[in-house]
């Protein structure tokens, strides 16, 4: 029995035993690698969910303050922030039912968009560890490795943290790789600033990223504030596009899980993950502590100890 096949039977299960009003997974999307955060109420809807290297979206977002009974399909970034939204009390885990995916990464499409060069994909047959890219006088292979988001290749975390019930074999965990922030520390501070400058250039302010982040839930966010007026309204302002992204950056410090929705929701490819992925190797290194990965230890800017490190106020 396949993962798709396991869920669909833990879902229907739980659906016609009544122990649940809701199932959030995934159905299949319109196009080729494409899926679809999908909802089903009865075991006959449950025939319609499924799980493959497409299912990219973080499902945490659709279970934050429901008040019926609800299981959700969570890969291990997905549970990171579901563990998070417990701890502040977004969720109600005695209402939720967690269908833990191990997940070996999810294929970038904008990858394979570049390597279809604007030829249409009419269909992909996935063989586990490759991809079979085929269209109108098109067929070629990749290795699936090759064409993971960037999150998923540094996620250490590919088992959920804490599940329900597993739907698969456990996924052996990572060690960190920071690879990619330890070059950007490297640069120097002008570079550094350079670097912030071109990304925020491409900025359209379309918020994409803040409503993607399963951590973004505040009624309402400081850019829309009227009274006092935080940030400028045009997108054109390089110095407020920054300041928008470095002050989200700093409400998700030890909340970020790295799960990577926001850099997957930009249109204009900014690369969101430098500053968030930043934040997360600092908070780690200065207090020990990661997002969601228990559900035991208290957020990390929750709590003062004498031994913390205190460098950064002198």
């Amino acid at each position: 029995m396949n993962i798709s096949e396991k869920i669909r039977e833990a879902a229907k299960n739980l659906l016609a035993e009544k122990k649940v009003d809701l199932v959030v997974g995934f159905a299949e999307g319109s196009l080729p690698l494409r899926s679809t955060p999908y909802f089903a109420r009865t075991p006959e809807q449950a025939e319609n969910l499924i799980w493959s290297a497409t299912c990219e979206n973080n499902l945490a977002n659709f279970v934050r303050k429901r008040g019926e009974k609800v299981a959700v399909v969570a890969k291990g970034c997905d549970v990171r922030a579901i563990v998070g939204l417990i701890k502040e009390g977004q969720i109600n885990k005695d209402n939720l039912t967690i269908l833990g995916v191990p997940c070996e990464g999810m294929v970038d499409r904008k990858q394979i968009d570049q390597i279809l060069e604007g030829r249409d994909l009419l269909e992909v047959i996935d063989t586990g560890e490759e991809l079979v890219l085929k269209g109108k006088g098109l067929e070629k292979t990749v290795a699936k490795a090759d064409v993971l988001f960037g999150s998923c290749q540094t996620c250490q975390y590919n088992t959920p943290v804490i599940f329900d019930q597993l739907m698969g074999e456990a996924v052996p965990a990572k060690e960190a790789d920071y690879g990619d922030i330890e070059a950007f520390e490297a640069l120097s501070e002008e570079e550094r600033s350079a670097f912030i400058a071109k990304e925020m250039q491409k900025c359209i302010r379309c918020y994409a990223c803040r409503q993607a982040c399963p951590m973004c839930y505040c009624s309402e966010c400081f850019v829309d504030c009227g009274a006092p007026a935080w940030i400028g309204k045009s997108a054109k302002s390089v110095d407020d596009n920054a300041l928008f992204q470095v002050v989200r950056v700093l409400h998700l410090a030890g909340r970020c899980v790295d799960c990577g929705a926001c850099e997957r929701a930009c249109p204009m490819g900014i690369k969101l993950s430098i500053l968030n992925r930043k934040m997360v190797k600092d908070v780690k290194e200065l207090f020990g502590a990661e997002a969601g990965v228990n559900l035991e230890d208290p957020p990390a800017l929750n709590t003062h100890k004498f031994e913390d490190n205190e460098d950064f106020m002198l």
